[in-house]
């Protein structure tokens, strides 16, 4: 399963003509997608997701490779979900199958004031272009349709590749229909290699395949003292009330150096990279003053090591604010946890430290709970090693094996439901690309490198078995 150097190089330098010679009319298409404002939230026109849908479809039909492209739809709980694209030509020859994801939906443009152009008005400057979307995902789709191109015009149209195009539209929106959708399309959508385009890069000058990614534990608690509100001027002091007790169980979550506090929990060893605590202050916006928490190596703590967070608390707001006992008071839980723990065994430790440390004999009951599997990619196979080489010679340095720290649950669904395919995570969003955040970007040169690369993995995916 392995090309010599001076094919690879070849095929490096055939991509880089053919994306290089239409690399503005990409840009101008992935401006043209960014306009659409596609949101899988229920708050906002599910119009514009048809609209987006629709206008990936019309590049993936102009690309005149494939044998069906077509707009498709799951249900969860009798509610249908975003429209999603599935595109699919067949491998011929013994060829491998591809699928390349992506999404075409966004998040909102949150807070408009804070944006220093309009977020569904893509703005270029000389290295990024500026909008909601343009980073995650829409250049991810336009990184498959350039890679797609290059395939075409160096191998010709009737070239031996399989590649399906999976396009979802409710990712940003907990893509809640994404197991459906695969178990009702598994045939369709099954292949040999799975490329994830929706990560990021080490920097704007150095590549990675994104290797590791924490899962998720959400939890609700509500913990309750009393049977009614009492005035705390008359009974303070004796009576603890629902807010005191949960605030001394969310501080036995860490210890005094910010260390998670919870027994039990798996880590994970990162490979080591140099990330300072400058780098670190630099990419957070970390306050003077302000230290870092834990110990250990900043990337381990980000990427390896479970981490929590307090994602809300409900008592009564300072506006509402009485003297008053509060006789229940909730919080909601954000748990991210190492690669090889299991969700549902790190939910389990998590209640049960829970339960140990309430104090004063508070009640605790549990609410609404989300579950993620992490992902640990399996490096061994031949796609992990062509895909170092692809991203090598488009970046002209090595790549890097990076992890996330937050997590990406619908990986763990493709990895149940495609068990033999090899799952690789890339991406073009670089450390300031800002995604979620007001005045998102792109950088336009590692946006080529990442066409190119694609392209590269194709051409040479077209003179391999499967097998």
């Amino acid at each position: 399963m392995r090309l010599s150097p001076d094919a690879l190089q070849a095929f490096t330098e055939k991509s880089k003509d053919s994306v290089n010679s239409n690399f503005e009319a990409y840009l101008d298409e992935l401006q043209q997608l960014a306009r659409i404002p596609g949101i899988a939230w229920s708050a906002f026109d599910p119009a514009e997701l048809d609209r987006s849908a629709e206008a990936v479809a019309k590049l993936l039909e102009g690309t005149e490779v494939f044998d069906s492209v077509e707009i498709l739809r799951s249900h969860t709980n009798g509610f249908p979900g975003a429209p999603a694209v599935v595109a699919q030509r067949l491998a011929k020859a013994g060829r491998p199958q591809i699928l390349l994801y992506a999404h075409h939906d966004v998040q909102p443009p949150g807070d408009e004031q804070a944006w220093q152009t309009p977020a569904f008005e893509p703005h270029r400057t000389s290295d990024r272009i500026f909008g909601r979307g343009v980073a995650d995902d829409k250049a991810g789709i336009l990184a498959h349709l350039a890679a797609i191109r290059a395939l075409k015009k160096v191998a010709g149209k009737d070239f031996d590749l399989g590649i399906t195009v999976f396009v979802e539209g409710e990712e940003e929106a907990g893509s809640p229909t994404f197991r459906n959708f695969l178990d009702e399309n598994s045939e369709l959508l099954k292949a040999d290699v799975i490329i994830v385009a929706d990560s990021g890069n080490w920097s704007t000058e150095v590549p990675a395949l994104t290797t590791t990614l924490r899962g998720l534990v959400s939890q609700v608690i509500e913990v309750s003292t009393l049977d009614h509100a009492l005035h705390s001027g008359m009974y303070g002091g004796a009576v603890p009330d629902a807010m005191m007790a949960l605030i001394k169980v969310l501080a036995s979550l860490h210890d005094d150096q910010g260390n998670l506090a919870i027994a039990g929990l798996v880590e994970y060893e990162a490979d080591r990279l140099d990330y300072s605590e400058a780098d670190l202050r630099r990419d957070t916006g970390l306050l003077p003053g302000v230290s870092a928490i834990g110990n250990g190596d900043y990337l381990e703590r980000i990427w390896a090591k479970p981490a929590l967070t307090v994602i809300g608390i409900d008592g009564q707001s300072v506006a509402m604010s009485s003297n008053t006992l509060l006789p229940k008071a909730s919080a909601k839980i954000s748990l991210r946890i190492a690669p090889g723990q299991e969700p549902e065994a790190a939910l389990a430790i998590l209640r049960e430290h829970i339960e140990t440390h309430l104090p004063f004999g508070a009640k605790v009951t549990f609410g609404e709970v989300e579950l993620g599997k992490p992902f640990n990619m399996d490096a061994s196979g031949w796609a992990a090693e062509l895909a170092a080489n692809a991203l090598q010679g488009a970046w002209g340095v090595p790549s890097v094996n990076i992890g996330i720290g937050g997590s990406i649950p619908f990986i763990a669904d493709l990895k149940e439901v495609f068990p033999a395919a090899q799952i690789l995570v890339t991406g073009v969003e670089d450390p300031d690309s800002r995604a979620h955040s007001p005045n998102e970007s792109v950088h336009i040169e590692s946006l080529r490198k990442a066409m190119i690369s694609e392209a590269v993995f194709l051409l040479a995916g077209n003179e391999l078995k499967a097998n």
